[in-house]
């Protein structure tokens, strides 16, 4: 029942957004996922949670608060929620942090005490744990490094290792994570995972995920599925050439890990409605400019 409930609220603010809705269902939501003693109706809540933030009417404090509310959960592997070692729920709050975190302007005060919890996700034996802190880590990454203004001088011609221009048309604002070298190795080991014991398509989603999780850590301004391979007609890198058909009208281009994020929750909450919502949904095209 409370399951059903979590999932109709989500699809009702997403349809029908409300300046007012958060403000009503936070307590109750909250509670759901605090003290339910069943885990898929706290993964379920901590989605609609997510959704009833964005779509009804939280504040940009609000936001903040609820993100540090999920991570006390990953910090304490579920623990916090009486849900200990629960990957669906470490997962879900990794999921919605990042949802949230692509709606927060600047991040430089939050990213310290969020690196430290999502590099330590890194070494979980789920592999939907380590993508979802992964990918948190690349947008971490990624709003570090905001447009290149008029007084931060002309952007100078930057290279590759292997001679390739970079786009110098971002610059970085603040350091992300003091031991870059080592989350650097560790990322590398993640995306060449070979061992025995991890089923073969969770190494083939370690190694996709990864590889993009590295790329962008190594140089902020690619985004997912960045392919290094050369195009003949421009001299230059293919970029992101990760894409969402939307029916006859074309497609739409993910080429910024925010754009990822919400991608992907919109998707946890619409299923393979999304294009549909797309076309006709105000709120969600509106989500994904």
């Amino acid at each position: 029942m409370l399951l059903t409930l979590h999932v109709a609220i989500a699809l009702s603010l997403i349809t029908v957004p409300s300046e007012t809705a958060y403000e009503t269902l936070f307590q109750a939501l909250k509670r759901s996922y605090t003290t339910s003693e069943s885990r898929v109706v706290k993964t379920a809540a901590i989605h609609a949670l997510g959704a009833a933030t964005i779509f009804g009417g939280a504040s940009e404090s609000e936001i903040e608060d609820l993100m540090d509310a999920f991570l006390d959960i990953i910090e304490s592997d579920g623990s916090s929620i009486e849900a200990e070692d629960s990957a669906d729920v470490v997962t879900a709050a990794c999921e919605e942090w990042g949802f949230l975190a692509t709606y927060v302007e600047d991040l430089e005060e939050k990213t310290e005490a969020a690196m430290e919890a999502f590099v330590e996700q890194l070494d979980s034996n789920n592999p939907s744990v380590q993508v979802s802190a992964g990918e948190n880590i690349a947008l971490l990454y990624e709003k570090s490094y905001t447009v290149r203004e008029a007084d931060d001088g002309a952007a100078s011609e930057e290279e590759d290792d292997e001679g390739h221009p970079i786009d110098t048309s971002m610059v970085k604002r603040y350091d992300v994570y003091r031991q870059s070298l080592q989350l650097k190795h560790t990322l590398a080991q993640l995306a060449n995972e070979s061992s025995r014991h991890i089923a073969k398509k969770d190494r083939k989603t370690l190694h996709v995920n990864f590889s993009d999780i590295l790329n962008t850590v190594e140089f902020p301004s690619r985004g997912p599925r960045y392919q290094k391979a050369i195009d003949s007609e421009t001299g230059r890198r293919y970029g992101s050439r990760l894409t969402v058909r939307i029916h006859k009208t074309g497609s739409m281009k993910i080429d910024k890990w925010w754009k990822l994020h919400r991608l992907q929750a919109l998707r946890r909450l619409l299923g393979g409605g999304f294009v549909v919502h797309y076309e006709n949904n105000e709120v969600v095209f509106d989500s994904l400019p």
